[in-house]
Formats: structure tokens, C-alpha cells, sequence
């Protein structure tokens, strides 16, 4: 009897556990359960759980043993929090790439996960080339450091690289000492402020064939006889800048060895509108993006040659270009369509007559850049009023306006992004009617007067979706 007694009670005890819980097979045809105990098979090889458990179906049971496993790998402590895959993978999420760049230095296991490329998409990594060269240490030890920094961006899948600081030796570093991968995965080669002469950036660009984008920032020793050795019709992004060799002739080079160009970034004190007469229509079908930046030679005669040469422009950036006026805006309005964004800061000869020609004929325009332009006032911005598909205007230190333009602003529904810094004549009064923009992502206060506590908490309730820079 009392061996009944003690059956029906473990039996009472397993079936709770079994409601609650898990039970797993055990060894040697037992079945343990999630409390330790053992159930043993009767003679006829039917547990006696099963005889009390008929009524749980095999579906619940699956649920339950998934449930019970997915529990069990939970961390229980702080210190397993910090070692769980699962909740770093999350956590690291609120991180920046430089703060991340610190984390993968904790320990192997957040360095292991930080090093996964999905946390490094959309980065450019610098390399420091100074530091990395040996000093009066030991060079070996130099050597291989290199190697660990080459093999780290190959680990985090990085198919862009940015040397800074570089000469030949480094340049020639880089390519044979990279994994093999890295080097045929390579699309984006970025010089900043480099020693490089033309022999070296020609000797390495032929070893990264896979290079599409280039960029040479202050790489003064480049000469135009460089580029004509360097360039490749596989580059459909070329970036020059603050290079004191980059005149016309080096126009010349891009246009006729680049057929295949997309995006041309030029920021060179010594083009003259004689560079632009070497586009024609062979860039006519693929260059889309045009930065001419602080072109000061740049008139309104060349402009009549590109927007002919490049009807198909959508980006346009004329920023720095001092000698454009408004004439030059009208035949940009007029031959230019299909532009959706147009960069018109630092152009001092600008006034309200140019954004007249932009509000009449450039109806798709997105994105409209005006900063500097101290002439441009409220009858301007009246102007732009009428422009429905404007998402972002950027009007840094135009000091000529006043409340008023803001109310013209207000009509623009879509804007997204709307820049008044440094705009000294603003008041709060004028910069709280913004609220009626319910679209407003981002909007840019710094250095004006007229803000106040209040206003800015005005505008944080209104606009709880828009983030203010002040």
C-alpha cells in the first residue's frame, strides 16, 4: 500500500512538472525532468508519465520543450548578460562606428562580434600612415602591426580603404601586404594629403583593378602626366581636390579617358571655363553628379558650355564659383530640368532674380543650397514658395532675412531639412510659426539671436519628430 502511495505522488509530482515545464529523455530509456527526477519504464515499455499525460498533445509538448530550451539560454547573471550573444548584438547597436572601434578592444568575444561587417556598412576606414611607420624601434614589429590593421578590414568587410598621410613606401605597403581578398574586393581608394608621386599611384592602382572610385585629397606631387598613366576606364567616381597641379588640362584628361564617368567631384583654383568647353556628348549619357567647388576662374560663358554638354545633370554644385551671377542661374534654370539638387553657396553675385529662374523652371528640385548668398531676401524666398517638391533648403548666414520670408517658407509642405544659421535678423516670434511644417525632420538653429528656451521647448512639443541642432 505504502509503495502505492509513494508511486502516485512522484507520478503527481512528474505530471506538474511536465504541465509547467519539460521533459527530456534521459539515458538508458529514462526520462528526466526539468526538477531532476527520474521516471523509469514499466515492463511493458510504456512510461508511466504517458499512461497520465494522454491529454497533452505532441504540438503542445514541442512547445513547451521550446520554451523550456530557449530559457535555458538566457543569462542569469550580469556577467553572462555581458557575454550573451544575443544582447550585445542589440547593445552594440547604439553605438557609433568610432565608440565600436573601442568596444572590439574589451575582450575576444566582443571584438569577434564587432568585427561582423554588418556593423561597418556605409564606413570609410582612415589609416593613419604616420603611425603606422617604424620608428628607431624594431621594424618587424612595425611590419606585422601593418599586417594586423590590413587583415582587420578585411574582417569586417570593408571594400573601401582611405590612406592618410601616405607616401610610395606606404602605398606600396598596403597593396602587397592585404589579403588577397581585400585587394580584389577593393572599390574605393581614397588619398588624403599624401606624398604620393605619379609612379606610385600608377604601380598601385594597377594591382587594385577592382578600384571604381577615386579619390586624391591634397596630393600635391599628382601631375597631369600622373593621371594620364593612372586612370582607368573601369572609375566612374573621381574626386580631386585642393591639388595645386589640377588645372584645365587635367579636365581634359577625365573627359577623354573616363568614358564611362557617373560622379565628378573638382575643387581646383586654376579651372577656367575652358575646362568645361572639354565636356561634349560622350559625357552627356553618364555623368550625373557635378561638383565644381570654389572654381573661382568659373564664369558664366562656361556654364553655357556644360549645360548644353550636360543636359542629364541631377546634381549640380557650383559652391565657391564667386564669378557666377544671376544670368548664369537662368541658363542652369532653363537647360537644366532634371536636377534635383543645386549647391549654390559662397556666391556672393547672387540676389533674389536667380531663385525666380529656380522657382519657374526647375520643378523637380529637392534640395537647394544657398548659403552666403547675403543678397538673397524675403521676396526670394517668396519666390520658392511655389516649389512643392522641395525637401531640404539650407540658407546658413543669409543675412538679409527676415520673419516674414520664414512665413513664405511655411507653405513648402514637404521640406524635411531647413537651415537659418547664423541668420542674425530672426526672432522667436518668426522662427515659431516652423510648427506649421509637420514634415520636419531636422532644423538648424545655431548661432542666431533671436532663439530662446523657450522657443526651443515651443518647438520640441510641435515637432517631436525633428531634430534641432542649436
Amino acid at each position: 500500500m505504502s509503495t502505492d502511495v509513494s508511486f502516485t505522488k512522484r507520478a503527481a509530482a512528474e505530471l506538474t512538472r511536465c504541465f509547467n515545464g519539460l521533459a527530456v529523455r534521459g539515458k538508458a530509456g529514462n526520462i528526466r525532468s526539468p526538477g531532476g527526477l527520474t521516471s523509469v519504464s514499466t515492463a511493458t515499455g510504456q512510461d508511466s508519465n504517458t499512461r497520465h499525460n494522454k491529454g497533452v498533445s505532441r504540438v503542445e509538448k514541442a512547445a513547451e520543450i521550446r520554451e523550456y530550451l530557449s530559457a535555458l539560454k538566457r543569462p542569469i547573471t550580469v556577467k553572462d548578460l555581458w557575454q550573451d550573444p544575443g544582447f550585445l548584438g542589440t547593445f552594440f547597436r547604439y553605438f557609433i562606428s568610432r565608440e565600436r572601434k573601442i568596444l572590439a578592444q574589451v575582450c575576444q568575444l566582443w571584438r569577434d562580434l564587432l568585427y561582423q561587417p554588418k556593423y561597418w556598412r556605409g564606413i570609410l576606414p582612415i589609416l593613419q600612415c604616420r603611425e603606422l611607420r617604424p620608428t628607431s624601434g624594431d621594424k618587424s614589429t612595425s611590419a606585422e602591426l601593418r599586417k594586423k590593421v590590413y587583415f582587420s578590414l578585411e574582417r569586417r568587410g570593408f571594400d573601401c580603404a582611405c590612406l592618410f598621410g601616405a607616401n610610395d613606401e606606404d602605398l606600396y605597403d598596403f597593396v602587397s601586404n592585404c589579403p588577397p581578398s581585400y585587394v580584389r574586393h577593393l572599390r574605393h581608394l581614397s588619398l588624403r594629403y599624401c606624398n604620393v608621386t605619379d609612379k606610385g599611384l600608377e604601380v598601385s592602382l594597377k594591382n587594385l583593378q577592382a578600384v571604381t572610385q577615386l579619390e586624391l585629397f591634397g596630393c600635391n606631387d599628382i601631375t597631369d602626366a600622373g593621371l594620364w598613366a593612372t586612370l582607368n576606364p573601369r572609375i566612374v567616381s573621381l574626386t580631386l581636390a585642393d591639388s595645386i597641379n589640377i588645372a584645365d588640362e587635367s579636365v581634359a584628361t577625365i573627359t577623354q579617358l573616363l568614358p564611362s564617368l557617373y560622379e565628378l567631384n573638382l575643387q581646383a583654383y586654376h579651372v577656367t571655363d575652358t575646362a568645361l568647353a572639354f565636356f561634349g556628348p560622350r559625357q552627356s549619357a553618364t555623368l550625373i553628379i557635378l561638383r565644381l567647388r570654389f572654381c573661382w576662374e568659373i564664369t558664366n560663358h562656361g556654364l553655357l558650355n556644360l549645360v548644353h554638354a550636360l543636359p542629364n545633370l541631377s546634381i549640380l554644385s557650383l559652391s565657391g564659383c564667386s564669378k557666377i551671377t544671376d544670368d548664369g542661374v537662368e541658363l542652369i534654370s532653363e537647360n537644366l530640368r532634371q536636377l534635383r539638387s543645386l549647391d549654390l553657396s559662397w556666391c556672393p553675385r547672387i540676389t533674389d532674380a536667380a531663385l525666380e529662374y529656380i522657382a519657374c523652371d526647375l520643378a523637380h528640385l529637392e534640395e537647394l543650397t544657398l548659403d552666403r548668398c547675403m543678397h538673397i531676401t524675403d521676396i526670394g524666398l517668396g519666390y520658392l514658395s511655389t516649389m512643392t517638391n522641395l525637401c531640404a533648403l539650407y540658407l546658413r548666414w543669409c543675412s538679409q532675412i527676415k520673419d516674414f520670408g520664414i512665413q513664405h517658407l511655411c507653405s513648402i509642405r514637404r521640406l524635411q531639412i531647413l537651415s537659418f544659421a547664423g541668420c542674425p535678423l530672426l526672432t522667436s516670434v518668426g522662427l515659431s510659426s516652423v510648427v506649421q511644417l509637420c514634415h520636419l525632420q531636422e532644423l538648424e538653429l545655431t548661432n542666431c539671436p533671436g532663439i530662446s528656451k523657450e522657443l526651443l521647448e515651443y518647438l520640441r512639443v510641435n515637432l517631436p519628430n525633428c531634430m534641432l541642432i542649436e
